[in-house]
């Protein structure tokens, strides 16, 4: 399995910095897709962990387990940051590929890959980061944002130590970002002294596993209420719409008969009595501890794996994306028949910007997305939903999200009725309607009410639309996007660059090679000297090439999916490790590290298993050291140049794809991990 390994503070955020210093945009995300923001338009909400500046932000999974993730989600306009589940057992094995978004979106992964130390500094550096940049006037005015811990899947796990020292680690993480304070390098001492946020998080949303009896997730819930004093969301599975009314939307409306969903997730799940039962109590428990209490719609549906992309040992994957949404707002319809506008509702459920607005119209705050960010263009599609919010806001005449509500359906007039408000409010209120005036206003204290009623209102009409909707049908999402009869090679693609974006770690990277054709050849040693043999040069017909950098790559197989040619960019193109020691400690996997000593620039190589060594000193010929041989050269000039010793004919092909890729890495023109940690090793020694 392919080990994550976390970029140190100080590195991320020299690249990140250095980025917007430079106008390059920021982690290979464009200036032009950051979010900014209207000062016409109020998109903030309400939550208890504090004020939120937009209703979006990436739901719990591979776009917020690693800082640069939640920085580059945050960026696009995220503002609500649901942290990627974790529980207490924190050395899983988990398949690849785990992630196929093909048609709509299936995944085999579903917790945390990083230890649970990890995972804390990770949430708290990005934290820090994102302090960072609003200190250096990003999204001035759209810059509140929230931390919402997620955790999973018994009360054993979630009451243990390890968890109860994670979450206690969040609620008050003084010590952690003290120690992060102090790794902020030089080049960043502005921040230094900056009041970061200490308490990350005091919110959580629960993430039982799908087959969770209902007694284990009430005492969960009530433990992370009462005991550690957070306030709790608990997220549902589709499964409480019932066998009948699940496959009636799956495989009657939408088409999706080849999706089964076994009999043990409706066996092991919380039926909807169930679950009306322990929400009635939670909620009365949470108003006893003056805590806050919500659910979140939904989970992912759990079907049987017909498939070929995942393992045959998983017999199971979990469905998400575009039919998901429709299963997700059935069950908002359900619950608010059952409890009204009484609790806080969040939604995660095939969320893209054709939709967005309609679920803020329903008062689902926030409302999170995963699957949609794993297609083409990745986070950079994030701001286009806050695009499309404001365009329905400015279209509606709403300044804020609760008269986008009242307005975005047109039920604020019908609404009114039954408030039980006096003939003048109403009055106040319909012309408030027609002539644009403060809704707030008009309605003085019946406000609340008006909106809940129209909360409801336009709940009932939006899934009456959505389940009619063709586009959410099997036919619009079938078959999966053609591929070019064309191999991945290491170099040479079709340079579209998707796979640098719909990364979610920021793991894939440019390498900018100048296109042409450079010599090879073989030196052959002798007893009175050296001979050279002629091979086929290599050429570089492309603009650029693309390369990956293997400590922030868990290898899910999502860039496999998206590539427009066949196999997996992040297997195929040249992998570089973010230090020796990761290098060292892979000794199975092929790829680069590079180490600075000196003016020495020395590139550690793994080619087909073959370990070999490249040293470039300024004014020196290139010391080339393999199994058998160490020579120094002139590749301009190989047999003029060559000295040293060789057991057998030294092949240069492999030299020349080094210092070839060498060069682009460090290029002037470029950004990448490796680059920046090199850039900071010899300030360091310089220094």
């Amino acid at each position: 399995m392919a080990d994550l390994t976390p970029i140190p503070f100080d590195i991320l955020a020299t690249r990140l910095f250095s980025d917007l210093a430079a106008g390059k945009g920021a982690l290979d995300l464009p200036n032009h897709l950051f979010y900014a923001g209207r000062s016409d338009l109020d998109l903030s909400m309400s939550f208890p962990g504090g004020p939120v500046s937009t209703p979006f932000g990436p739901a719990a999974g591979p776009h917020t387990q690693l800082a640069q993730n939640i920085v580059l989600a945050w960026l696009c306009g995220g503002r609500f940051m649901e942290l990627k589940t974790v529980q207490v057992m924190d050395e899983l094995k988990i398949v690849r590929p785990c992630i196929d978004m093909q048609t709509v979106g299936f995944n085999v992964e579903w917790s945390q890959e990083l230890k649970l130390e990890q995972s804390l500094e990770e949430y708290v550096k990005a934290s820090m980061l994102v302090e960072m940049l609003k200190a250096d006037g990003l999204a001035v005015g759209h810059a509140e944002t929230v931390f919402d811990m997620s955790v999973g899947y018994d009360l054993a796990g979630i009451s243990s130590p390890p968890i109860r020292a994670f979450l206690t680690g969040l609620m008050d993480a003084r010590a952690t970002v003290e120690r992060l304070r102090a790794q902020i390098p030089d080049a960043l001492a502005r921040f230094r002294d900056l009041p970061f946020r200490t308490c990350i998080s005091d919110t959580l949303t629960l993430s039982t596993f799908h087959g969770c009896p209902p007694d284990e997730i009430e005492a969960i819930a009530s433990f992370l209420l009462r005991d550690m004093g957070l306030n709790v969301v608990v997220k549902l599975n589709p499964t409480l719409l019932g066998r009948e009314t699940l496959f009636e939307i799956l495989h009657d409306r939408l088409g999706y008969t080849d999706l089964i969903v076994p009999d043990s997730a409706f066996a092991g799940d919380p039926s909807w009595a169930d679950m009306v039962g322990i929400i009635t109590r939670l909620g009365d428990l949470a108003t006893q501890q003056g805590r806050d209490f919500g659910v979140k719609f939904c989970n992912t549906l759990l079907v049987k794996n017909y498939k070929n992309f995942f393992p045959a040992v998983e017999s199971n994957m979990y469905m998400s994306g575009q039919p998901l949404h429709l299963l997700a707002m059935a069950l908002v319809r359900k619950f608010r028949g059952e409890f009204g506008d009484r609790y806080r509702v969040s939604f995660s459920a095939g969320i893209n910007e054709q939709n967005f607005a309609d679920a803020v119209a329903l008062s689902l705050k926030p409302v999170t997305v995963c699957s949609d960010l794993l297609k083409a263009g990745g986070y950079g599609r994030g701001a286009a939903y806050l695009t499309a919010l404001e365009a329905r806001m400015t279209e509606t005449g709403a300044r804020t999200l609760d008269e986008f509500v009242i307005k975005a359906f047109g039920h604020g007039e019908a609404a009114l009725d039954g408030l039980g408000l006096s003939a003048a409010r109403v009055d106040a209120c319909r012309a408030a309607l027609k002539n644009g005036g403060d809704l707030a206003a008009a309605a003085g204290e019946a406000f609340p009410a008006w909106v809940s009623a129209c909360v409801l209102r336009n709940t009932d009409t939006y899934v009456a639309r959505a389940l009619d909707d063709p586009r959410y049908t099997r036919a619009k999402h079938d078959p999966a996007p053609l591929k070019l009869k064309k191999q991945l090679a290491m170099f040479d693609c079709v340079n579209c660059n998707k796979c640098i974006s719909v990364c979610p770690n920021n793991a894939n990277l440019v390498l900018a090679i100048e296109p042409g054709t450079y010599s090879t050849g073989r030196l052959v040693p002798s007893a009175t000297g050296w001979t050279v043999e002629a091979t086929d040069p290599i050429e570089f017909r492309k603009p650029w090439q693309i390369g990956n950098f293997i400590d922030a790559c868990n290898e899910c197989g999502n860039c496999e999916v998206i590539c427009p040619e066949n196999r997996s960019p992040c297997l195929i193109k040249p992998r570089f490790f973010g230090s020796l020691a990761a290098w060292q400690a892979a000794p199975t996997r092929d790829g680069y590290a590079l180490v600075r000593d000196g003016e020495t620039l020395t590139m550690f190589a793994r080619v087909e298993g073959k370990e070999l060594r490249l040293e470039h000193t300024p004014g020196v010929k290139l010391r080339y050291v393999g199994e058998g041989f160490d020579i120094r050269v002139d590749l301009d000039n190989p047999l003029g140049s060559v000295e040293g010793q060789a057991d057998a004919a030294v092949d240069l092909r492999p030299l020349r794809l080094m210092e070839l890729l060498r060069l682009a890495v460090i290029d002037a023109e470029a950004s990448n991990y490796v680059k920046t940690a090199l850039e900071m090793a010899e300030s360091c020694a310089t220094s």
